[in-house]
């Protein structure tokens, strides 16, 4: 089996699963707390605002429509049909478009910039479940999609988010309801150092405009009932010349 074939069906096989309810999936959180941040960070280095925002590993929606709601033209791209599935049924209205796209196929990439020119990007969580091998194709497909004048924002665990995460598999009873099916769907997130992305980024041809941290909210509860945030890492990237 291709890495891309099991991509497919360990992401197929998880949503296919997953319970439908808003917030029943780890990643899930509400987009007041997750695009809404991002999108503080990010909209003060769109130049070219009114260019399609491609969603890219959009999964059900969730954010992809919260970003429909202020970008005049939003696609969400997913490898896993059943994912866009449940984004196209979350969405009646059809405020977004939703497409199948491996995001390692450098084919594909070129195919949907020339179908849509010029696009920013939304990534948030993406590169972490990539193989190491395909972590600069996924980068490089950004940079394709982006073309001249698109802005990327990026938004990856950081490497003080492996504890938190060893600590949620390692509760007493075992993983936390939401997190069970990532492990055993073998989707479960692998390490990116913190100063690989923007290596990845400066390889694609592409230029750090800004960084930070920012804490990734997810939708699983600490003991004390707050909410479990993962350490995370944020770039704002694009061409400059």
């Amino acid at each position: 089996m291709s890495v891309t074939s099991r991509y497919r069906a360990a992401w197929e096989g998880f949503w296919s699963e997953a319970p439908e309810e808003q917030g029943a999936v780890f990643w899930d959180a509400e987009p007041t707390l997750t695009a809404g941040r991002h999108l503080a960070l990010f909209e003060p280095y769109l130049t070219h605002p009114n260019l399609p925002m491609v969603d890219l590993g959009c999964g059900n929606g969730t954010q992809t429509r919260f970003l429909a709601d202020r970008f005049p033209h939003v696609v969400g791209a997913d490898i896993a049909e059943a994912a866009l599935d449940r984004a196209r049924r979350a969405d009646p209205a059809a405020l977004a478009a939703y497409r199948t796209l491996d995001a390692v196929d450098k084919a594909a990439a070129q195919n949907l910039h020339a179908e849509l020119g010029d696009s920013n990007v939304y990534m948030r969580g993406v590169l972490h479940q990539a193989e190491p091998d395909d972590r600069q194709p996924l980068i490089d497909t950004v940079a394709t999609l982006l073309g001249d004048r698109g802005r990327a924002f990026l938004l990856e665990l950081s490497e003080h988010a492996r504890p938190v995460l060893g600590d949620l598999a390692r509760r007493p009873g075992g993983p936390p309801s939401k997190i069970e099916p990532v492990f055993r769907h073998g989707i479960a997130p692998g390490e990116v150092t913190d100063d690989a992305v923007p290596e990845f980024l400066h390889s694609a041809g592409l230029a750090i405009l800004a960084s930070g941290e920012l804490s990734l909210i997810t939708t699983e509860r600490a003991a004390d009932g707050t909410r479990v945030e993962l350490p995370s890492n944020w770039w704002v990237a694009g061409r400059t010349a």
